[in-house]
């Protein structure tokens, strides 16, 4: 087991994220965000404190971390509340201003809820593979999409038809490959007003993409990343699912009063 695994696992025996129904592929679908409290108790009741180990703990995170417990770098929850309140705020901000946020979150046991997170806030995500060029190339991106929303539209009022079932076949294969690497900005019209990133080592490509462009960068940062391109960043564990759904619940909260 991995220094990953061991933290996730720690971190899981502390507490389940709060919930008002049994997890799901659309977790966030009929959450009742009302009940959403974001303090010290549930940011330590959901592992969100566990950092990594102490030898990998990058330099620049010292200011965020609070002790070592056992090895584990231990976060201070007081910084980590103080800086999802400031996230929230500047996200909301950019809701209000009518733009919209892209959720990134390629680990593989985050996939599910941030795409849910983003469905629920009615913002685009990425939970695949980030897709270079993305925002620096928007121009190809938003043709790709084009052609995606123009040919499931064809096959769902039946315009292929007049192909064989074998070219039929390619061209299903194809959507459907195209709608796994982007269906989830294929309605995005122009670049955000700001990413969210669930783990900035795991998706190092969308911030740098982001940076590039200008684009204000709100992430979840562990105590093993660099936090230098980062504009809003929150200190605290990516690794539990618990610790991410408790952030993405109060950050969907703040999106949808």
């Amino acid at each position: 087991m991995d220094k990953t695994e061991e933290k996730g696992t720690q971190t899981a025996k502390v507490a389940q994220a709060p919930q008002d129904k049994t997890n799901s592929e659309d977790y966030f679908a009929d959450f009742d965000l009302s009940k959403v409290s974001i303090d010290l108790e549930s940011l330590l009741k959901n592992g969100a404190h566990f950092g990594h180990q102490k030898a990998r703990k990058d330099p620049r995170m010292d200011e965020y971390i609070f002790t070592t417990r056992r090895g584990i770098s231990i976060f201070d929850l007081e910084k980590t509340l103080e800086k999802i309140e400031e996230a929230a705020k500047f996200l909301k901000e950019i809701k209000s201003s009518g733009k919209q946020i892209v959720f990134v979150g390629t680990k593989k046991q985050l996939q599910d809820v941030v795409k849910s997170a983003a469905k629920r806030c009615a913002m685009p995500y990425v939970i695949e593979r980030w897709l270079g060029g993305t925002f620096t190339n928007f121009r190809v991106i938003r043709t790709r999409a084009k052609y995606l929303n123009e040919g499931q539209g064809k096959m769902e009022k039946g315009e292929y038809q007049m192909y064989t079932k074998l070219e039929r076949l390619k061209m299903s294969e194809e959507l459907e490959k195209l709608e796994r690497k982007m269906g989830g900005i294929k309605e995005m019209a122009e670049l955000p007003g700001a990413i969210f990133v669930t783990d900035i080592k795991q998706d190092e490509l969308a911030v740098k993409e982001a940076v590039k462009m200008n684009i204000p960068v709100v992430a979840i940062v562990d105590s093993n990343c660099n936090p230098g391109n980062v504009d809003y960043p929150i200190p605290a564990n990516d690794d539990a699912v618990s610790s991410v759904r408790l952030i993405l619940a109060y950050i969907c909260k703040t999106l949808t009063e």
